[in-house]
């Protein structure tokens, strides 16, 4: 457990993507079978570990502490996991030595044979039995909320450098990313096989499934003088679809489905899933609502929400929310290998395919006709549907490579949507941001018939420098006029407040939200110091873009 603790603490504390896949590297390098396929599951998300409520791990830290003095701290270190780490007493357990501390896969195996009445009293030993740091790592681990700025992505990267020890002269047994990315669904933690062969010890692993995850093609937004330089003929657009992007796999019966980033999302999407009766392997958008060939709508992403992260879904949600499948590419036409043939070859393969498909689940994108780029603009700024955030530009002869290359797929979406709203509350962040306020609410106004009051519309924690986040906590702190544990409310009148530029991507009607409307994706552009709360935007500015999108 220390050298994963240890790992932990230098990633929160590491900024930079390289450095981090050298931590990563060393780490998966230098740590024993297998506690660092343990630390790599972790990681990547997908480590099997009985989970912790939070409000268990409270009752237990307040059996030994003060609870003002508990909440004084949580409020102050912003982070549950944090704070328990910090404030327990573990007595000269915190002085023992690194062989008494429990191995990653010591922990695992323990947490993993637990009953439901030995949870309590086993997360007690082992915070018991652990430095402040090793700790910190256990709860973050049980309670599934390991935020360190490492993705699973980049973490299969770090095993591509370790296989190669980083030289510039890889030796022969070195993997690239993809063929890590290829074999990943195939294989369980704690992988020992897989490090067997990125060390050059063991043969390539067998796979659990032929039903595996093939690393995506992405595509590069549109900059300004790309297209300029480019000859429309060469191209084809198809619409880009607020939707996920998915792949479905499916060979000799088994059939799975998968998120961009490899994440096994099949028993979220039985209609989907149950309806593939095609070998082969392909790249779609996942959609709630009706195909083209129905004429049907499709529905918004806020419905598709209703659908995601959840293992199981009854029959009343697949009846609400039925979920089908715009299909955009062919990767493996049966057990044949398409990707080296053009885009316009795969998709009449791909087409074909559909064709033989249930109308109901599956579609083919449509493309979008167009002789020159000021053509292509005026369609995508105007799109003959709410759902669609923008066109996706792809050469005709491009074939299909993983990664994000320049050149033969582009991304145009609609020009985002800005509103000016007002600071409202501020809760402090996670890992490097837990010593400062980063996430923000932030309100507009609307009239009531006590007169104008503002309403929340959303929330946004990223899109700032490190330089505003100094100002933006600094604000808060020297204007908090309420507490609510570790969120804040601030000073927020007519002529005093803070001004908030906010982007996001689109805008719909929600009932889960007082404001009655829910953004996607929201940022903060811009920090507008010259502008007081007064000035901000109105509900009925967002009510109208909804109508807008709508009409």
């Amino acid at each position: 457990m220390k050298a994963f603790a240890t790992l932990l603490d230098r990633l929160v504390l590491t900024p930079s993507r390289n450095g981090k896949l050298k931590l990563l590297a060393d780490y998966f390098r230098d740590t024993p079978d297998p506690d660092r396929g343990y630390g790599l599951a972790a990681l990547a998300g997908v480590l099997d570990l009985k989970s912790v409520k939070p409000a268990m791990l409270r009752e237990l830290v307040l059996e030994r502490m003060d609870p003002v003095l508990f909440q004084y701290s949580y409020d102050y270190v912003g982070d549950l996991a944090e704070t328990i780490a910090l404030v327990w007493d573990g007595g000269e357990k915190d002085d023992s030595t690194d062989a008494e501390q429990p191995s990653l896969s010591e922990v695992v195996t323990r947490m993993n044979a637990l009953g439901r009445t030995e949870v309590r009293s086993a997360v007690r030993d082992l915070l018991g039995h652990l430095d402040p740091s090793g700790r910190f790592a256990f709860l973050k681990l049980v309670t599934g909320s390991l935020r360190i700025g490492v993705s699973a992505r980049l973490a299969k990267q770090a095993l591509s450098d370790m296989s190669g020890h980083g030289d510039e002269e890889k030796p022969a047994h070195s993997r690239d990313v993809t063929e890590i990315e290829t074999l990943w669904h195939g294989l369980e933690p704690p992988y020992e096989p897989l490090f067997a062969w990125l060390e050059g010890r063991g043969e390539r692993p067998v796979l659990a499934t032929p039903a595996i995850f093939h690393s995506v093609m992405l595509a590069n937004p549109v900059e300004d003088g790309d297209l300029a330089k480019l000859d429309p003929a060469d191209y084809a657009a198809e619409w880009k679809w607020d939707g996920i992007r998915i792949q479905m796999s499916s060979y000799g019966g088994t059939r799975k489905l998968y998120s961009r980033s490899g994440d096994d999302i099949t028993g979220a999407f039985p209609d989907i899933v149950d309806a593939i009766n095609f070998d082969g392997v392909i790249d779609g958008e996942l959609l709630v609502g009706g195909t083209l060939r129905s004429n049907s709508p499709t529905r918004t992403f806020s419905d598709l929400q209703q659908r995601l992260n959840r293992k199981t879904v009854s029959g009343k949600m697949l009846e609400e929310y039925p979920a089908f499948v715009r299909a955009y590419d062919l990767l493996f036409e049966g057990d044949v290998d398409v990707r080296a043939r053009s885009f316009l070859e795969r998709r009449g393969r791909l087409g074909d395919i559909i064709d033989r498909a249930p109308h109901d689940r599956f579609d083919l994108s449509q493309l979008v006709p167009f002789s020159t780029w000021e053509e292509l603009d005026r369609v995508r700024l105007a799109p003959p549907d709410p759902v669609i955030e923008g066109v996706m530009i792809k050469r005709r002869d491009s074939v299909y490579q993983a990664g994000r290359l320049k050149g033969p797929w582009f991304k145009w979406k609609r020009d985002p949507y800005n509103i000016d709203a007002v600071m409202l509350y501020a809760q402090r962040g996670h890992g490097k941001r837990s010593s400062y306020y980063s996430d923000f609410t932030f309100g507009v106004w609307t009239e009531t018939p006590d007169g104008d009051q503002l309403v929340p519309v959303g929330k946004a924690y990223f899109g700032f420098t490190d330089a505003e986040l100094e100002v933006l906590d600094k604000f808060v702190r020297d204007n908090t006029v309420e507490r609510f544990g570790p969120v804040r409310a601030v000073k927020a009148e007519p002529d005093f407040g803070f001004v908030l530029e906010v982007a996001f991507e689109g805008i719909q009607r929600s009932t889960r939200h007082k404001s009655g409307v829910a953004m996607r994706f929201p940022r903060i552009a811009r920090l507008r110091t010259d502008k007081l709360p007064r000035d901000a935007d109105r509900l009925s500015t967002l009510t109208a873009m909804v109508e807008a999108r709508e009409g």
